[in-house]
């Protein structure tokens, strides 16, 4: 009879099946099994099983499998999962199961395969990350205990994991919750930590192992672990016990980084960095952490470091498999060299004079990798290369390098600068063959050049030393004035860089002389190039300038663009229409800019571009990679529709014929990184539907897909989905009357959700403002039937704020006898209890703003002025005085923007870009819908309104504002600012 086991092994391996179908079937067999009691066990003795192939359960790929499918079984259901927050948690993996498997899984670990053990211990990692250290007490005990093993597998193995689980304290905001957690740690790992540093560092000296090639890669690999949780250690504060063993450690970092061993370095290896080098990185990345805190402690080994590091960086080969060595030794000296208190380290002229011809000019002459780069692997290239990117690249760890000198030394700094630039483009000037004398002469200049600047606005403070538009002009005109493209293209990218860079430093005029030279560069078949023009476009576009009557205005706007536009699409749409290249998200991005600021003028290219972009769609369709060009790719179809149909709202039906096929393609095929994007198009389309045109064939045919509950099961449809349905609710109201059920099925699955409740409540305002009443006054009961119980379960400040919305704006629409029927049909007095325990605590606590200000005005004014129940007695009144206070705090508040329909983005300066969660497209923005237009000024409605009710009941309403507001003089001051202001007077 088959074991659990068995079955088992025999799912694992058909997951590993190359017939799709078989492959399929077991992986939905898996993810059915994985919440089963005991299945996370069984997957684990699968995993453990012997490492004799021909043994029962030896198979290493079903062994791996299996390792991989735990591993992803962690991840996606270890921590508790409070989506569905009806009360209760979730997770994957029972808690029966969850106390063995922290017990074993250290120890099972330790004796699986090194091809099993990673992804054993990034299991570890992932249920640390949300267990250690209170519901995991064993595991760093587990871990040092392994600090003594015979086997540096196994040493290797827990250090490795240690290390994993231990990053988070990097990078994070300091608490006393973090600090907690490092003591913890530190009480127990500190002495053996650097007990096993102290030894390891040892044994590299030792005759036994001065041969052993595998001994020796071992004991450095354990050392690079060792220096990492070092480093995480020490990443917050300077523990009192490093500071107290500062010599130890200092003494094994000298060691290792003067430790040198022929046998453990590869001459032909040319990209993958040996052991020495790695561990050595490891070094220096301490020292960087220590540099950069200014420890007290660690001053006095400074010089010593300085001298150890700045030997090391004259050892480094031009191969890229000592970039990392090289980029974190210059960031050190970079750290050091820029303050003050390490300036006697390095004023001597003859210092400067050595870092630039020792450090700096090796380091930002093109290298033969850096060629092929440009040539075979452009991507990479620029990925390191370009001023924005996060990558280091040697260039730009050396112009970090060139910044920090001319902080302290800029005169002298700019002064040897000058020189060499002066010499290297006399040598280019004698013989152009030496063009890369130039290409280092213009990232020296980069280097000096700049004294402020961000990746999103460019250059804002020049050193005055450096003439940068004479440069230019004698030295990156000429070289863009160059119409080969075969020419050199390395250097060109180079210019082209130089001008995207200083790009604020330039006028209106030179642009209009520039845009057309950069046009010319997309043209080129160098990918770095026409990408770099893309970039230099794309960032002019964005580029501000002080206005006359706006604080900020575009240098090229529209107008200036216009004479470009047809030339600037063609070289962008050659790039993107050649499917050889890769899809490129700087040239689409491009694209997007271009159709921004050129929004008045493209109705005459509205439809070869709506074209070209629905082609380019269809391509990137059958195989999604790049997630930025595809966001890129949707925003621009977003600034067509936003451009065109704000003009003219009857072209949405020309949208509609473009856009509809590609969409259900999509739809069908199941592009799932595209649906969210999809749908907020069809939304945007709709919402620009001529009013009273209904929803026309096509949309009304989509409708009942959308209802799916396999399309809301996906959590990055929801937004986009919700959107859409409130989008369907404003346009074909009396359409969906008959699909107001399933309406109401998604909003309670909605609701059910802390996620998604937001979606909810915009789909329940849509129904509210947009159905007829008569179609779902039948139904508010269970409506708030269903609100109530999640308000019972759930009473997150979020969801009350929501909450309170809804009613002010039901409210707003039927008056609040209405909002109290309704409520005190659950519950008599609910409705008034509800005022008083949930909806004036919310409004005391934190004011709302913008419409949703507005709609609680509105709502409060009726509540107050239209509700007898509220004057009855001195409770009742109590609480009106309350409820007055709340609306004329929000009225005052200056933060409540209160008669301001939404915020004014501003194109040019948004972060647009692909978010992995859900991707808002930022020009397919939903434009706010204002449910009381004809109220203009609330704060005058309600003064108005209380002068009303004043005048019908003489005498009862004044001590009721004077008993809410006199307590606040400034509330006080603002009501009778407003009475004043719309001519009320109080009886």
């Amino acid at each position: 009879m088959a074991t659990q086991e068995d079955q088992l092994r025999q799912i694992l391996s058909q997951s590993l099946s190359p017939d799709k179908p078989t492959r399929q079937n077991a992986e939905r067999a898996l993810l059915s099994a994985q919440s089963a009691p005991g299945h996370a066990l069984a997957v684990l003795r699968v995993v453990s099983a012997s490492n004799d192939p021909n043994a029962p359960g030896g198979d290493l790929p079903v062994r791996q499998a299996a390792a991989v499918h735990f591993k992803n079984m962690v991840k996606g259901g270890w921590a508790p999962n409070d989506e569905d927050d009806d009360g209760r948690v979730r997770c994957v993996i029972p808690e029966s199961d969850r106390a063995l498997i922290k017990d074993n899984l250290v120890s099972l670990m330790c004796t699986v395969p090194p091809q099993l053990q990673s992804q054993c211990s990034e299991s570890i990692a992932i249920i640390a990350s949300s267990d250690f250290p209170a519901r995991w007490d064993n595991l760093l005990a587990d871990l040092i205990s392994k600090f003594s093993d015979p086997d540096w597998n196994v040493v290797n193995g827990v250090l490795l994991t240690a290390n994993s689980i231990l990053k988070r304290f990097r990078y994070v905001q300091r608490s006393d919750a973090l600090y907690a957690d490092i003591l913890y740690v530190l009480q127990r790992l500190q002495e053996p930590l650097t007990r096993l540093f102290v030894a390891i560092t040892a044994q590299l000296d030792g005759v036994d192992i001065a041969g052993d090639i595998i001994g020796l890669t071992a004991r450095l690999s354990a050392l690079r672990s060792i220096n990492r949780i070092f480093y995480s250690l020490n990443y917050q504060d300077l523990p009192e016990f490093f500071e107290d063993h500062m010599g130890e450690w200092m003494a094994g970092f000298a060691k290792l980084l003067q430790y040198t061993n022929p046998i453990l370095v590869d001459e032909d290896e040319e990209m993958q960095p040996g052991p020495i080098d790695s561990v050595q990185v490891s070094v220096v990345q301490n020292l960087n952490l220590y540099g950069n805190k200014d420890e007290e402690p660690f001053l006095p080994y400074l010089p010593q470091f300085t001298t150890l590091v700045w030997n090391l960086l004259m050892t480094v080969t031009p191969h890229s498999k000592h970039d990392a060595l090289a980029t974190i030794s210059i960031r050190f000296l970079s750290s050091l060299i820029g303050k003050l208190m390490h300036r006697e380290l390095f004023e001597g002229e003859g210092t400067l004079r050595e870092i630039f011809g020792k450090i700096v000019i090796p380091n930002l002459t093109v290298r033969d990798i850096d060629e092929e780069r440009f040539e075979d692997d452009p991507a990479e290239f620029i990925l390191s290369d370009m001023e924005s990117s996060d990558t280091e690249s040697r260039r730009k760890c050396t112009q970090e390098l060139l910044r920090a000198m001319c902080r302290q030394f800029e005169s002298q700094t700019t002064s040897i600068c000058s020189e060499h630039v002066s010499r290297m483009l006399g040598q280019f000037a004698a013989d152009v063959n030496q063009w890369k004398m130039k290409d280092v002469a213009i990232h020296l200049m980069l280097g000096i050049a700049i004294r402020a600047e961000s990746s999103q606005f460019g250059v804002s403070q020049v050193n005055d030393g450096v003439n940068v538009m004479e440069f230019f002009s004698s030295q990156i005109l000429t070289e863009l004035q160059e119409m080969d493209m075969s020419v050199r293209p390395m250097v060109k990218a180079t210019s082209i860089k130089f001008v995207s860079i200083f790009r604020n430093q330039f006028t209106k005029e030179q642009f209009g002389a520039l845009i057309p030279l950069l046009i010319a560069h997309l043209g080129s078949g160098d990918v770095v190039v026409h990408t770099y023009a893309s970039v230099a476009i794309e960032k002019i576009l964005t580029t501000k300038v002080d206005g006359p009557t706006n604080p900020k205005e575009c240098k090229v706007g529209g107008a200036e663009l216009k004479p470009f536009l047809n030339n600037l699409f063609t070289g962008l749409f050659s790039i993107v229409d050649n499917t050889e290249l890769n899809e490129n998200e700087y040239v689409m991005k491009c694209i997007m800019r271009a159709l921004s600021v050129a929004r008045d003028d493209l109705m005459d290219v509205v439809q070869i571009v709506l074209e070209k972009l629905t082609a380019a769609l269809a391509q990137v369709a059958k195989n999604p990679k790049n997630p930025q060009y595809n966001h890129f790719l949707f925003e621009s179809i977003a600034v067509l529709i936003l451009a065109v149909c704000t003009k003219d709202a009857t072209h949405t039906a020309a949208f509609e014929h473009f856009l509809f096929p590609p969409f259900q393609t999509v739809l069908q095929m199941e592009v799932v990184e595209f649906t969210p994007y999809v749908f907020q198009l069809l939304a945007q389309i709709l919402e620009f539907r001529p009013e009273g045109a209904g929803l026309g064939e096509a949309y009304t045919s989509l409708f009942p897909p959308l209802l799916t509950p396999m399309l809301w099961e996906r959590k990055g449809n929801i937004p986009a989905l919700s959107r859409l349905l409130t989008a369907y609710l404003s346009k074909g109201p009396n359409d969906l009357v008959s699909h107001l059920l399933g309406i109401l099925g998604v909003f309670q699955k909605l609701v059910s959700s802390k996620a998604n409740e937001q979606y909810a409540f915009d789909l329940l305002r849509g129904i509210v403002l947009y159905l007829p009443h008569e179609a779902y006054m039948p139904r508010m009961k269970d409506i708030l039937q269903i609100l109530m119980m999640k308000l019972q379960h759930s009473k997150t400040p979020k969801y009350v704020a929501n909450l309170t919305h809804f009613f002010a704006l039901f409210i707003g629409k039927f008056g609040s006898q209405v909002y109290l029927d309704q409520l005190n049909q659950l519950q008599p007095g609910l409705g008034l209890m509800l005022l008083v325990q949930v909806w004036v605590p919310r409004l005391q606590a934190a004011s709302p703003t913008r419409l949703e200000a507005k709609t609680q005005i509105v709502g409060l004014t009726k509540l107050l002025c239209e509700t007898p129940a509220l004057l009855s007695d001195s409770n009742s009144q109590l609480i009106w005085s309350q409820v007055l206070t709340c609306a004329v705090k929000i009225i005052c508040s200056p933060e409540s923007y209160l008669n301001l329909v939404s915020v004014q983005d501003n194109d040019d300066d948004a972060e647009i870009g692909y978010d992995a969660t859900f991707s808002v497209l930022h020009f397919a923005s939903r434009p706010a819908n204002d449910p009381f237009p004809d109220v203009r000024d609330a704060g005058a409605l309600l003064v108005q309104s209380i002068g009303q009710l004043s005048k019908s009941h003489p005498g009862r309403i004044t001590p009721l504002i004077a008993h809410g507001l006199s307590p606040d003089p400034k509330l006080n001051a603002g009501f009778e600012g407003l009475c004043q202001k719309a001519g009320v007077q109080l009886s």
